[in-house]
């Protein structure tokens, strides 16, 4: 009996295993200039519905996990970002060029306004402003930041999304619960965790969570977070707020 609760165990893994080994794929590929042909290295490739990333090297090659139809994301630093459908064709032949068109950036001037300073440190500490944000700490970052969660009035907020059908919490997350899964996943990738460490224009934040960038500053805003953190944080820490704000959302709407 023994033996055969094992083989019938086994016959029912099989076909299972055997799914996931034809459907998971790794394609490989090399990332360049489109003006001068040259290779990238330091382009970021993050598949957007695994939540898996990858990072060129010297040649500009790459490889990552892909499922068939996945879709990638590759960024850098003056190139303009660009989307791309794996395909059958692609998984076949597992190698393809991919090119990047550079950023035309026009720099603008800033002004830079020093605080009038007396000289007598009793008068001048009244005058310079100070961040009253709540401050934590997440693992692996050296600098704290605001928790919204934390702040006054954040509570009544979130908990008034969830009887305010009209309510942009209300919509985003009781929408969206297929793209805030990948929340989890963002974390566990440290590929995607150092990427979003390093930006801060919430491009590939929006993207992966399927919105448009325009709406990250108002989510944030309804569950009190100030504007300092928005403007200043980075994505990682954009990203993890939004978490918070979200994992906050679902206790209270459970009770």
């Amino acid at each position: 009996m023994k033996y055969f609760v094992v083989f019938l165990f086994l016959v029912l893994a099989i076909p299972t295993l055997a799914q996931e080994a034809i459907s998971s794929q790794k394609v490989t590929g090399y990332v360049y200039n489109d003006n001068s042909k040259a290779p990238l290295s330091g382009v970021n490739v993050i598949n957007i519905n695994k939540v898996r990333g990858a990072i060129t090297d010297s040649k500009g090659y790459f490889e990552i996990d892909v499922h068939p139809t996945d879709t990638l994301h590759f960024t850098l630093l003056g190139f303009q970002s660009l989307r791309v459908k794996v395909t059958n064709d692609w998984i076949k032949n597992k190698v393809a060029k991919i090119f990047l068109t550079e950023k035309a950036i026009a720099l603008e001037e800033v002004v830079i306004r020093p605080f009038n300073l007396t000289g007598y440190l009793e008068v001048d500490s009244k005058t310079i402003p100070i961040n009253k944000n709540y401050q934590y700490n997440i693992s692996g970052l050296n600098s704290g930041y605001e928790a919204g969660e934390y702040s006054p009035g954040a509570f009544g907020k979130v908990l008034g999304s969830i009887f305010n059908p009209a309510d942009m919490l209300y919509n985003f997350f009781g929408k969206k619960g297929t793209e805030l899964k990948k929340l989890k996943e963002m974390k566990k990738d440290d590929t995607v965790r150092n990427l979003l460490e390093s930006k801060f224009d919430r491009e590939t934040l929006a993207v992966l969570l399927g919105i448009d960038k325009k709406e990250i500053p108002e989510i944030l805003q309804r569950c009190n977070y100030s504007e300092s953190f928005i403007q200043t944080a980075n994505d990682l820490q954009i990203m993890d707020a939004i978490s918070g704000c979200y994992e906050q959302y679902k206790v209270l709407k459970k009770k």
